[in-house]
């Protein structure tokens, strides 16, 4: 007689970051002109499980400069704070400034 195995597919977990849909922040950030640069701002927002609403990138070759804005709804206040000064920190990035308004 053969052992038939089962699985159980566990549910989804519950979502446990704060979230507030009627806000949009846009970050706008200046960073080296480096491949690992865009990789590594849009990593913060990927490992929260966040797509952005919008993003636009353009080179700016005469500085050696990549501006990136990026687009996201749903961020609380300490979210965006805790994420800019994450994006702060990169080694690669000089400023980051970020803006908010209201959606809905």
């Amino acid at each position: 007689m053969s052992a038939v195995q089962t699985l159980s597919v566990l549910p989804a977990p519950a979502e446990t970051r704060a979230t507030d849909p009627g806000r949009c922040v846009t970050f706008a950030v200046r960073a080296d002109a480096d491949p690992g640069s865009l990789p590594r701002v849009l990593e913060l927002f990927a490992k929260r499980g966040l797509v952005p609403t919008a993003l636009r990138s353009e080179l700016l070759p005469e500085a050696g400069l990549l501006d990136i804005s990026v687009e996201v709804v749903g961020m609380v206040r300490a979210e965006s704070d805790h994420v800019a000064n994450c994006l702060r920190a990169i080694p690669l990035v000089g400023h980051v400034l970020t803006a908010e308004r209201a959606v809905g």
